[in-house]
């Protein structure tokens, strides 16, 4: 027989589908590896459900919203997750993530959590005033928690961040029967140690959610990066005001005439995410002369 479903895992060329409410595990079509194709979490696959043989992958559907490192496919919704204190707000690391997802159609919402320990209304504002979703969180106390999980209803969702910020914590306060190990933040360097070992899809308030480890490496130079031509686009603060700068060429910076310095310096666009559009297109130029 064959059914459709979804890669919930992938551990040692298994793959672990859920299709009409069961979970198959599968190996992969040799075809694949002829085509260069590896499946990864989060496909939309066509499989055989064999008696007397291995369960195959037969077929990949189109994929949409993919991140490489580490791979997931077909996600709709990045949750970036940043905890106000300990560690502290890396303002960078936010908008790097935001400006990828924007990059690949995907949506991101940004979630402050450990709210109960410092509120998060200042930086939650930021975003909120750049068109971003953003919600405080505490998933000690459960503020916030029932608004993130109406957010995952019919999607596949991947939770990212810098080690320590609360992702697995947040995960167990919406579906306690997870039970994802946490790790104690380190007093020496001021952050966490990973806990998720591979990527992970789970059914989670209607919808899938991933739990991906690496995200945290994702302001190095060899990982994605926006190109510089689209990254004044995946700042949707800035949009209103493209193409009216007094010069063609403005890049954004420090240009004479530029629209989008002037609603900076008038507080209409936040601080923070011009440095960080300064930085990341700086970073980008590098990568693209390299090129």
């Amino acid at each position: 027989m064959t059914a459709e479903g979804t890669i919930l895992k992938g551990i040692g060329g298994f793959y672990y589908v859920r299709a009409g409410g069961e979970i198959y595990e599968c190996k992969a079509k040799g075809i694949f590896r002829k085509m260069g194709i590896k499946p990864c979490v989060g496909d939309r696959v066509t499989i055989s459900v064999n008696d007397n043989a291995e369960n195959t992958i037969d077929e990949i559907k189109e994929r949409t919203g993919v991140f490489l490192r580490p791979p997931v496919a077909n996600v709709d919704r990045l949750f970036i997750i940043v905890s106000t204190v300990e560690p502290a707000p890396v303002f960078l690391i936010i908008d790097k993530l935001t400006a990828l997802a924007f990059d690949k159609d995907i949506e991101p919402l940004v979630v402050f959590t450990k709210c109960d320990k410092k509120p998060g209304d200042e930086y939650r504002d930021i975003y909120l005033r750049a068109g971003i979703r953003a919600f405080c969180v505490s998933s000690l106390t459960g503020e916030g928690t029932e608004a993130i999980k109406a957010e995952l209803e019919g999607h596949i969702s991947a939770f990212t961040g810098n080690s320590g910020v609360g992702k697995s914590s947040l995960l167990n306060a919406i579906e306690p029967s997870l039970c994802l190990k946490t790790a104690e933040i380190s007093d020496k360097l001021g952050r966490g140690r990973h806990t998720t070992r591979h990527s992970e899809l789970f059914p989670v308030c209607g919808g899938y959610v991933a739990d991906t480890p690496g995200f945290a490496t994702v302001i190095s130079p060899d990982s994605e990066s926006v190109d510089k031509e689209n990254l004044p686009f995946a700042f949707p603060e800035f949009r209103p005001y493209l193409g009216t700068c007094e010069f063609s060429t403005c890049r954004h910076v420090k240009d004479k005439g530029c629209k989008i310095i002037e609603a900076v310096e008038s507080g209409i666009i936040p601080r923070t995410r011009h440095e960080s559009y300064c930085m990341l297109l700086e970073q980008a130029e590098k990568i693209n002369d390299w090129d």
